[in-house]
């Protein structure tokens, strides 16, 4: 896959664009103005993966709870505005010091004559304190003054275009005349992120690969809204994919509905196993293994797939800590039956081949493509996982 070259934008200490990594964010759901809560909700994110985290900034207490947050956080820190960012950027200074980014939504940031004023505020701000600014167009929210013209004009024509493609034009005429005006107001392209967000994946698609085709400046990608569970999954694993696979995006997000009380871990995790899956980024060994079948009637090799799983979980802190860093490309294979298990095991970095129903009870063992041990017996799995770790050390210690 060929990447987009957009300009590079540094957000802190990270760097998006270019030809740098693509960066995974992600979105506190708690009352910013809770420094606890809200720290400790990040330091999960983090912990997790997140490159970038973005925290709600709606009203006093929580533009007045920045700075503390600030000063305990090891990632880059966003701030999100809507309606009223001019106001709470201006009032509260340190707010606008601590802060990595700003999100401005060019839908809500003021109506009418206000529109420009407010928007100016926000750059002029972002100048003065030399902070990038993410340009967040949202189709749920969008400048009703650009969409009414758009549809004006093309209700006008002989042929009229469908509406759903007038608001795909609206929605990246948005982002664009923003950027432009951030520029007017002396702004730099390597300071501006855009975003066209959309919560149905082909119009998502469709609005980022007219946006990227029409700017250079780097891009964020995310539905706005993706949904809760499976849904939610499949739907950003669909959209992402599709756009990353042809080289658009710099940094991403997984917007799910996490359920009650569940982590938003998860919104972090999806990220990294897409970019994983398209060969983009690694993060973790990845483990292969089949779905099971009449073959298969004993549940043994589920659950080593599983405890394997939970082995590369609890031993990835220590190989990073032993320097083991090419460790997160290793591919292990825990395959159930012939048919597959030992041809998926050779394609593997290392991987074993249970026997299925009727089959010789014996497991062969391959690395790098040639079978190097028989195992049987219940130590099966513990004598696998000290393979495994004898493989780390061999192929990713260092000299």
């Amino acid at each position: 896959m060929k990447r987009r070259i957009s300009h590079e934008v540094k957000i802190g200490d990270v760097v998006i664009g270019g030809n740098k990594p693509i960066a995974i964010q992600a979105m506190t759901n708690t009352d910013t103005a809770n420094v606890d809560s809200t720290l400790k909700q990040i330091n999960e994110l983090t912990e997790a993966g997140a490159e970038l985290v973005r925290v709600t900034v709606n009203n006093e207490e929580a533009a007045d709870a920045i700075h503390e947050i600030k000063k305990k956080m090891k990632v880059p820190l966003i701030g999100d505005f809507h309606y009223n960012g001019h106001i709470l950027l201006d009032k509260y200074p340190r707010c606008a010091k601590a802060l990595d980014k700003y999100r401005i939504n060019p839908g809500n940031v003021g109506l009418g004559k206000f529109h420009d004023k407010n928007f100016k505020k926000i750059i002029e701000i972002a100048l003065q304190y030399n902070k990038p600014v993410r340009i967040g167009v949202n189709w749920g929210s969008l400048d009703q003054a650009i969409l009414t013209k758009l549809m004006d004009e093309n209700s006008k024509k002989d042929n009229p275009e469908e509406s759903r493609v007038i608001l795909r034009k609206a929605i990246v005429e948005s982002a664009l005349q923003s950027a432009k005006l951030a520029e007017e107001y002396g702004m730099k392209a390597d300071k501006i992120v855009l975003s066209t967000k959309v919560s149905n994946v082909t119009e998502m698609v469709k609005t980022y690969q007219e946006l990227a085709s029409k700017c250079d400046y780097a891009l964020h990608l995310g539905l706005t809204e993706a949904g809760m569970g499976s849904k939610g999954i499949v739907a950003t694993s669909a959209a992402l994919a599709l756009l990353l696979y042809n080289g658009i995006g710099d940094t991403i997000r997984a917007s799910l509905t996490p359920k009650i009380g569940e982590s938003r871990n998860k919104e972090v995790i999806v990220c990294q196993q897409i970019l994983q899956e398209l060969g983009i980024r690694n993060f973790s060994p990845s483990v292969t293994s089949c779905p099971g079948c009449g073959r298969t009637a004993s549940n043994k090799f589920q659950s080593m797939t599983e405890e394997m799983n939970l082995f590369i979980k609890e031993r990835m802190p220590v190989w990073k800590d032993f320097g083991y860093e090419g460790v997160k490309e290793m591919q292990v294979a825990v395959m159930g039956c012939i048919v597959n298990g030992p041809g998926e095991s050779k394609h593997a970095n290392i991987g074993i081949s249970l026997p299925g129903t009727g089959e010789n009870p014996r497991c062969p063992v391959y690395a790098d493509g040639k079978q190097i041990k028989i195992l049987d017996g219940d130590s099966l799995m513990d004598d696998f996982k000290n393979i495994v770790e004898d493989y780390v050390k061999e192929r990713y210690g260092k000299d």
